[in-house]
C-alpha cells in the first residue's frame, strides 16, 4: 500500500513538472531541460530529477537576486512616479489658489477664476494604483502590436489619472457676463454656453493663470511680471466694454501684460485702453524692404488731481511756453 502511494505521488509529481514545462507561460524558453521533461516518457523523469535539481539550484538562486532587484527597481519607480503625481495634485491645487481675482469687479471680487475639485488618496491606495500603471507599461512593452506609449508625459498623465479614480477631477470656470454674475460653467460645456467674446476672455484668463503658475513654480512668486501675450485683432470678437475691463483686471492681478493689436478703430473699445499706438506700413520699393513705422501716439486727456489719500502715478508740476520771434 504505501508502495502504491508512494508511485501515485511520483506519478502526479511528474504530471506536474510535465504540465508546468509546457505551460504557454514558458514558450520562449528553449534550454535543453525544458524540452527532455516534455519528450521523455513520465516513468524516465525520476531517473533525471536529482541531476536537474542540483543543475538549477544555481540558476535558481540567480533569478532569485535578479527578481529582488527588478522588485527592488520597480518600487523605486513608482516612489518616483508618486513624487511626480503628488507634484502635478500640487499644482491644480496651486492653479485655483493663483487663479483668485482682485477687488472690484462686483461678485467677482476675491472669487477664484478656476474651481479644481478632486479626492486625493492616502498613500497606500496611490502607491498601488501607480505599480498598476508601471505593469500596465511593462506588459506592453513585450505585447507585439502595442500603441501604448511609455514616454516620460504620457506615464505621467496615466499616473495621474489613476490617482483621481474612480471619480477623476471637476474643473469649473466662472461665467464673463456683464453684470459679472458668480456662475460657473464646467469646462466641458463652454463651446456650448460661451458666446465667443466670452470664449476669449476665458482663454486670456486661462493663460494668464498658467503663466502666473510658472512663475510662481519658479520662485518668482511675488515678481508682478509674470510675462506679455501678445492678441492677434481680439477686439473684432470681444469689443464689448465689459469682456474689455475683465480681461485687464486679470492681467493686471497676476502680472501679465496683454498687447492687443487690431485693424479696426473702435473707438469705444479704443477708448478703455491707456495707451494706442497707431502703425503704418511703408515700403521702400527701390531696397525691396517693407517697414512698419508709428503713425502717432493716441493717449487719454491729462489725468484729473487725485483724491486726498490716492496715489498719483503722473502728474504736471510745471509748464514753459516758447514763443518764435517775428
Amino acid at each position: 500500500a504505501d508502495l502504491s502511494a508512494a508511485e501515485a505521488a511520483v506519478r502526479e509529481a511528474s504530471d506536474v513538472l510535465v504540465r508546468h514545462a509546457n505551460s504557454t507561460r514558458y514558450e520562449q524558453v528553449r534550454t535543453p531541460a525544458r524540452q527532455q521533461i516534455r519528450e521523455l516518457p513520465a516513468s524516465a523523469l525520476p531517473e533525471h530529477a536529482q541531476k536537474w535539481a542540483e543543475a538549477f539550484a544555481p540558476r535558481l538562486r540567480v533569478l532569485t537576486d535578479e527578481l529582488a532587484q527588478l522588485e527592488r527597481n520597480r518600487d523605486s519607480i513608482v516612489d518616483r512616479l508618486r513624487g511626480l503625481v503628488e507634484s502635478a495634485l500640487a499644482t491644480l491645487r496651486s492653479a485655483q489658489r493663483l487663479s483668485r481675482l482682485p477687488e472690484g469687479l462686483g461678485e467677482w471680487s476675491g472669487q477664484e477664476f478656476l474651481r479644481i475639485r478632486f479626492e486625493e488618496p492616502d498613500q497606500a491606495t496611490l502607491t498601488e494604483r501607480l505599480g498598476e500603471v508601471i505593469d500596465e507599461a511593462t506588459r506592453a512593452a513585450v505585447r507585439k502590436n502595442s500603441d501604448l506609449r511609455r514616454d516620460g508625459m504620457s506615464l505621467l498623465l496615466r499616473g495621474v489619472a489613476a490617482a483621481l479614480q474612480p471619480r477623476g477631477v471637476a474643473v469649473e470656470i466662472l461665467k464673463p457676463d456683464a453684470v459679472l454674475r458668480a456662475e460657473r460653467v464646467p469646462v466641458g460645456q463652454m463651446g456650448d454656453v460661451f458666446s465667443g467674446g466670452q470664449l476669449l476672455t476665458a482663454a486670456i484668463a486661462l493663460y494668464c493663470t498658467m503663466a502666473a503658475l510658472r512663475s510662481n513654480d519658479r520662485g518668482r512668486d511675488r515678481h508682478r511680471h509674470a510675462g506679455t501675450l501678445f492678441l492677434d485683432n481680439p477686439i473684432g470678437r470681444a469689443n464689448a466694454t465689459y469682456l474689455l475691463e475683465l480681461q485687464r483686471a486679470v492681467s493686471d492681478a497676476l502680472g501679465v501684460q496683454l498687447l492687443y493689436t487690431t485693424g479696426l478703430f473702435d473707438t469705444t473699445a479704443l477708448a478703455e485702453f491707456p495707451l494706442v499706438i497707431r502703425l503704418r506700413n511703408d515700403a521702400d520699393l527701390r531696397a525691396g524692404l517693407k517697414y512698419i513705422s508709428v503713425e502717432e501716439h493716441l493717449r487719454p486727456g491729462l489725468p484729473q488731481p487725485a483724491p486726498t489719500g490716492e496715489a498719483v502715478h503722473s502728474e504736471i508740476t510745471a509748464t514753459r511756453m516758447f514763443k518764435r520771434p517775428a
